[in-house]
């Protein structure tokens, strides 16, 4: 090689390493290390603590959000196109039976995520039941929404739900002791709280609730008949279903209330069912009548630290029966068909127009909306459930009924939002890891076509599931 030769070389060897350097970089631009999973550009954002943020770019690592700005670039495995869409978090149902329909159970979990259900609150199974869901829902390879379980109604001497005629899902508390008993059994079964039930006595009460506290146990609770609202309400973290607030607004609560005792004591030969369906016959309709405003506002002030799940999807059926919506049939035929013809005869022996037994149920309709609207002016937290699927109720497909009567009840959509996805983490104190679009929450997120500030009932009209990280429907 000559000398000019050998000097060309020398300067051309490192020209072409610095090439290639380049080029090699230029490639990583291109195609740099993904840093997420799941990346949502171009969507409006709503969620009920921060309302809304437009053009937002939502970074997903494993079951967890990383990042919700606008404009991020960094990238992802899969992207998904959020434009002109919605994303909120993942809805809650706060009062579901797991096991109630047997045949329903295995469908359960599936049913939920169909329609954006990504947490659920079970709210009385018998534990040797609930156990083996509690256990498939939450394998490590599961698709199934996160589930919270109180295992069975914690009742008194005498148990509604005993079986007979009805689902067995309670547990007699005959004494302070035997409810200390229980509780310890549940705290050892890994039960996320407990439920205490309508037939049990005032010293009962007082067991079960200093129990679960001991125990580190939130406590959902129908009000005990022999308890007035204002005085068992302060002393749980949620009601269900408004029951037994009509008697303490009543001017002579506490004369219905001595009534109640005396007959819960001496109940005869009746069964569980049979004493509290008499009572409620006997004082549901006579106690609104004697509803008195001032009264209802102090069972109302006592009530701002306690959630309240109206089940109003339920509890309106006298005016808003499922069988009278558009597409309930449609839905409907997911399900078992044996579920199907039960609840087609439902539906037909439903009571008559006209009836006085539709009367009582379209007033006991129109009462628990009115009551829900002034709780939430009042300042009582209100939470999303649907007690499904009693009463008709579809699994999933419910809760967003519950959402519009809630709308219905006086509650902005983003009021009713945070009922499904705000109050459920709060009652498990979890509110600062779940129920938010936002860095640091667990990734459970529904994207929808429509804006639900603009009409709550477009949280049916759903693009996507995103249930701890991983997209589990598109539609």
């Amino acid at each position: 090689m000559s000398p000019m030769q050998l000097a060309f070389s020398r300067w051309l060897a490192p020209a072409v390493l610095t090439t290639a350097a380049i080029l090699l970089s230029a490639c990583d631009a291109k195609a740099p290390e993904a840093q997420a999973d799941l990346r949502i550009t171009g969507v409006t954002v709503i969620d009920a603590e921060r309302g809304r943020r437009e053009n937002q770019t939502v970074l997903i690592r494993g079951e967890q959000i990383i990042a919700a700005a606008s404009g991020d670039q960094r990238p992802a495995t899969r992207t998904l196109d959020g434009t002109g869409k919605f994303l909120i978090p993942g809805l809650w149902d706060m009062h579901v039976h797991i096991t109630y329909i047997p045949e329903l159970t295995p469908m359960m979990a599936d049913l939920f995520l169909d329609y954006g259900i990504t947490s659920v609150r079970d709210t009385g199974a018998l534990l040797h039941e609930i156990q083996p869901e509690i256990q498939s829902w939450r394998a490590a390879d599961a698709v199934a929404p996160s589930i919270y379980f109180s295992g069975p109604l914690l009742d008194g001497a005498l148990v509604v739900y005993d079986g007979d005629g009805r689902s067995e899902i309670g547990i007699a508390n005959p004494t302070p002791d035997a409810a200390r008993q229980n509780i310890a059994r549940l705290q050892t079964a890994g039960v996320d709280f407990v439920k205490i039930y309508e037939l049990v006595s005032p010293d009962v009460f007082a067991a079960m609730v200093q129990a679960a506290r001991a125990a580190g146990l939130p406590i959902a609770s129908h009000v005990p008949l022999a308890l007035l609202a204002g005085d068992a309400g302060p002393q749980v973290d949620s009601m269900e279903h408004l029951r037994n607030i009509e008697m303490a607004c009543a001017d002579n609560a506490n004369e219905l209330l001595t009534q109640r005792r005396a007959r819960i004591e001496q109940p005869g030969t009746d069964s569980g069912a049979e004493l509290r369906a008499e009572l409620h016959r006997a004082h549901r309709s006579p106690a609104r009548a004697r509803a008195d405003k001032q009264t209802c506002d102090d069972v109302m002030a006592a009530l701002t630290g306690t959630v309240q799940v109206p089940t109003l999807r339920l509890n309106t059926v006298g005016l808003y029966p499922p069988q009278a919506r558009a597409d309930w049939m449609t839905h409907l035929a997911k399900l078992p068909q044996q579920t199907q013809d039960a609840w087609l005869a439902f539906a037909e022996n439903f009571p008559a127009s006209g009836s006085d037994a539709l009367r009582e149920l379209q007033q006991f309709s129109q009462w628990s909306l009115n009551l829900v609207g002034q709780l939430h002016a009042a300042g009582v937290p209100v939470g999303a459930g649907t007690d499904t699927p009693i009463g008709s109720a579809i699994p999933g497909y419910s809760l967003h009924t519950e959402l519009e009567r809630l709308v219905q009840a006086g509650l902005t959509p983003l009021d009713a939002l945070a009922a499904a996805t705000v109050r459920p983490p709060e009652f498990f104190d979890m509110a600062d890891t779940i129920g938010q679009v936002k860095a640091g929450h667990v990734a459970d997120l529904l994207l929808l076509n429509a804006d639900p500030l603009a009409d709550i009932r477009n949280t049916r009209d759903i693009n996507a599931v995103i249930s701890r990280g991983k997209l589990v429907r598109e539609y």
